[in-house]
């Protein structure tokens, strides 16, 4: 019986290296999960680093989940979730925000926001279009984008004007390849908001040059000082916006992976044809979840909005009073205060930091190019935690400076 000889090279892992692909190995790791994993066993450290709410999901949406554990409701749904999650993603969507969405076929329930992110840009991005992003902006955007074909545009939103993304920089950026803007208000990692008169120049533009918009808005419950403007809602921009959000931040839902995306029935419907042959659909507990927070569980995102209102002004007053200065965040639940007096680059003062008070935050340079000489601290921790970091942290610029 003849037999195979097997090849084993020298160094055979070095050769199936080889095989990843190549935008793949370009893509550097997550920076905000470095830092999380550098602090991770370590109790002394505080981390102000990972965006997530140090509260529990609520009693009342764990209890819905267990009695349809106990009901055997543990099966696939229907592709674009659940018909009746759609229905009052599609009536909160209305009530809180004013955006008019049919619940059959302008929503998809997708698994957290990341998948919406990830299926809008798998959908709509061909090899060679360019990828317009505000600069800082989340992490993941980037990588998100280029792993799809996507060529980045990164435009500043400049500390000065209070990092919000301006016409005028927009403009600027715009080719002939240009077709994505993808934009975050409430902003990861600087709290920036739009106002409907901020974002009036920008939906100009964006129909003249016939671009599509990304919006994330999973912060939108987290506004504080006003009531959070969707670009979907101006004049001409429903029918060009994707409007991407989910359960995890205002909720408190992080691990329930749960999100979803509204807009035009038929961009949608390319988003779900990818969605059918990869996840298939989100989990079932995890809609059953989101259901609940919507039918019952406002008054608990209030609270919790409330209590991250009151942290806000904890922390960055008291950032301030160490000599950070810091943008006054008007949503999300992070701080972005300057380090550009000490001289040192963002990732060298966060590691020192990290080594020398017990301190972990997010070096700004990982948000982008706009996101140097900054530091993203997550005030999604409790007022002890915060008072302590704070204490910490002026210590640390005494002897620094």
């Amino acid at each position: 019986m003849y037999k195979i000889k097997p090849f084993l090279p020298q160094d055979s892992s070095a050769q199936l290296s080889e095989r990843i692909a190549p935008r793949v190995r370009e893509i550097a790791p997550s920076g905000i999960r470095a830092f999380f994993d550098l602090s991770a066993g370590n109790n002394g450290v505080i981390s102000l680093g990972v965006g997530e709410p140090d509260f529990t999901t609520p009693e009342h949406i764990r209890a819905a989940c267990i009695r349809a554990l106990e009901r055997g409701e543990t099966m696939y749904t229907p592709n674009a979730g659940l018909p009746e999650l759609r229905e009052e993603i599609a009536r909160y969507q209305q009530e809180s925000f004013g955006l008019a969405y049919h619940s059959q076929d302008e929503v998809i329930v997708t698994v957290g926001s990341s998948e919406a992110l990830d299926l809008a840009l798998r959908a709509f991005t061909a090899p060679g279009d360019e990828v317009i992003i505000p600069s800082p902006s989340y992490v993941a955007y980037s990588p998100i984008a280029y792993l799809n074909g996507g060529t980045l545009v990164e435009v500043e939103a400049a500390a000065e004007q209070g990092f919000k993304l301006t016409a005028e920089a927009l403009e600027k950026a715009i080719t002939p390849r240009s077709k994505l803007l993808m934009v975050n208000f409430p902003n990861n990692p600087t709290g920036a908001v739009m106002s409907y008169e901020d974002w009036m120049p920008i939906a100009e533009i964006v129909k003249a040059h016939n671009l599509i918009v990304l919006s994330d808005e999973i912060y939108a419950e987290l506004t504080y000082d006003s009531r959070h403007v969707s670009i979907a809602s101006l004049p001409g921009m429903k029918e060009r916006t994707i409007v991407i959000s989910g359960f995890s931040k205002a909720f408190a839902m992080t691990g329930w992976r749960v999100g979803y995306a509204c807009g035009n029935r038929e961009l949608l419907a390319a988003m779900l044809k990818i969605h059918q042959y990869t996840a298939m659909c989100a989990p079932v507990l995890g809609q059953i979840a989101a259901l609940e927070s919507l039918r019952h569980g406002l008054p608990d995102k209030d609270h919790m909005k409330e209590c991250f209102r009151q942290r806000r002004s904890l922390f960055v007053e008291g950032l301030r009073s160490i000599g950070l200065h810091c943008h006054e965040p008007q949503g999300a639940f992070y701080a972005f205060p300057s380090i550009r007096h000490t001289g040192m680059r963002s990732e060298d003062f966060a590691l020192r930091l990290l080594r020398e008070a017990g301190v972990a935050a997010v070096p700004g340079h990982v948000f982008g190019t706009g996101g140097e000489g900054h530091l993203r601290c997550s005030y999604a921790a409790s007022p002890a935690k915060l008072a302590e970091a704070l204490e910490r942290m002026e210590g640390f610029m005494k002897v620094k400076m």
